[in-house]
């Protein structure tokens, strides 16, 4: 796979940059972390060569100065609210981050649990954690926020969330998810820090939209795509661009909520600590791209997929079909459309030659594999299994799993399990083949290829079961579907 971004030199200059903010203020820096800190696989799609840990594997540089606070929701404790992408609660997500950090030496302070207002499940939220050793803190909702600073900016506004004892220079709050209350987190320390003779400083990480790339880069542009739910837009940053004179870009929101910042900034220190918006950031990914037209076709290819997702979310109604229409916009800005994905035209022609549900692979050296539905095996199933042996150098005519194999799989599905489905799905193919290998050694050389199929773009002219996405996913391979039964 070509690289577009030099992780090596990211973690370096970032970690750096970090150090410098620190430096400016009483060596007390409240950083708050937007999008994952641990995980970051848009990131790594968009940016080639980005490891989706990285940001973890910096602060990991700084560690004897870290410090984590883990904001959590209180209401998004009472609608146990679910992590989509990993399925599970807010809760037991905060309590697996926790768990990452510590094992890699980062040390976790405490949780704050912010919009308190007596939510019971927050209540028993709080007693688990401090049953097993964390402290927790409690901050509240306070009415007119963010526009009513005068309350804000005094003891029955900040002043009423419980100050949360510190003992290293970089502070660094995170959450599960958005919406989870990190920036007042931040800002209400900055309060009760200057309150104690501390000026402490705040600062925001955010690696999109990259600042120092144009607005309509294929990189921010994928990010718009991305987050086309939240209506989030990139736009330039008026308030850098009238302070110095210099473009640069920022999303709506940060800019949006700008004005009230720096007031509250003013009101906390008696001036603004920072004059725009990206001012306020520290993000360094822009400058460690080393190939930069790496990284707008990868980032063209993740708009691509982000509106394949949104059509099939509208299919299942967990999305509006403005979403779809706002990502074709951004397909437009990028000069592309569906056909520039190669495994699309390539699974679509096969169906179309075949009359059969058709997927098609693109390796990550650029072959394209096809495969259809046979009375044995589903479409990806069959693309998977030929992959495997053009990887492996094995020639067509071998057969990997023996009808003899498949039979009795089929029947027990169909019998004894009540499947409809007799076809073979593609956790089922690799079980048949890991079965197969102890006496047919090509099996055994084709399973050993596996990890090279990690990059890989799929497509599917129809919808999959959810057992065959997951596994893409688990094999790192980018999947698309078409929004059909």
């Amino acid at each position: 796979m070509k690289i577009g971004f030099d992780n090596d030199k990211y973690l370096k200059v970032q970690s750096e940059n970090i150090k410098e903010r620190i430096s400016k203020f009483d060596n007390k820096l409240y950083l708050e972390f937007g999008g994952k800190l641990y995980d970051d696989y848009h990131a790594s799609r968009v940016l080639p060569g980005f490891q989706p840990d990285s940001k973890l594997r910096m602060l990991m540089q700084l560690s004897d100065q870290v410090e984590i606070i883990i904001a959590i929701n209180a209401e998004d404790l009472e609608k146990n609210k679910i992590r989509a992408d990993l399925g599970i609660t807010y809760d037991n997500d905060l309590l697996r981050l926790k768990g990452i950090f510590e094992s890699l030496g980062l040390y976790v302070g405490s949780v704050c649990i912010t919009h308190f207002s007596g939510q019971y499940s927050a209540v028993m939220f709080q007693k688990r954690l401090e049953n097993i050793g964390v402290k927790v803190y409690r901050h509240y909702l306070i009415p007119g926020y963010p526009n009513n600073i005068p309350l804000i900016i005094s003891d029955d506004g900040y002043g009423k969330n419980e100050f949360i004892e510190t003992s290293r220079p970089l502070i660094v709050v995170t959450a599960p998810g958005p919406g989870s209350g990190k920036m007042a987190t931040c800002l209400s320390q900055l309060y009760h820090e200057n309150k104690r003779g501390v000026r402490a400083g705040y600062a925001k990480f955010e690696t999109f939209p990259i600042w120092n790339l144009p607005l309509n880069h294929p990189v921010n542009l994928a990010y718009e795509a991305a987050t086309a739910d939240l209506n989030d837009v990139n736009m330039i940053d008026p308030f850098h661009l009238e302070a110095y004179g210099v473009t640069t870009v920022n999303y709506n929101r940060d800019v949006e909520i700008f004005p009230v910042l720096k007031a509250i900034f003013e009101k906390i220190f008696g001036e603004s600590i920072y004059q725009s918006p990206t001012d306020m950031g520290v993000n360094m990914a822009g400058n460690c791209i080393c190939d930069d037209e790496v990284c707008q076709e990868a980032s063209r290819q993740e708009i691509i997929r982000r509106y394949y997702k949104t059509l099939n979310n509208i299919f299942l109604g967990k999305s509006v079909e403005e979403e779809a229409y706002k990502i074709e916009l951004l397909m437009n800005k990028a000069g592309i459309t569906v056909e520039d994905r190669k495994v699309v035209p390539a699974a679509r022609k096969r169906a179309e030659e075949t009359g059969q549900t058709a997927a098609a692979f693109e390796l990550p050296d650029g072959r394209i594999i096809t495969g259809k539905t046979t009375n044995l095996l589903g479409a990806c199933a069959a693309a998977l299994i030929k992959s495997l042996k053009e990887l492996a150098g094995i020639p067509k005519e071998i057969k990997l799993i023996t009808e003899e194999v498949i039979a009795p799989i089929s029947k027990m599905k169909v019998d004894y399990l009540g499947s409809q489905n007799p076809r073979l799905h593609m956790d089922e193919v690799l079980i048949a083949l890991s079965a197969s290998s102890n006496t047919n050694s090509m099996a055994d050389k084709a399973l050993s290829q596996l990890k090279k199929l990690r990059g890989s773009q799929v497509h599917s002219t129809c919808r999959l079961n959810p057992t065959d996405e997951k596994l893409f996913s688990k094999l790192g391979m980018m999947l698309t579907n078409d929004a059909v039964k």
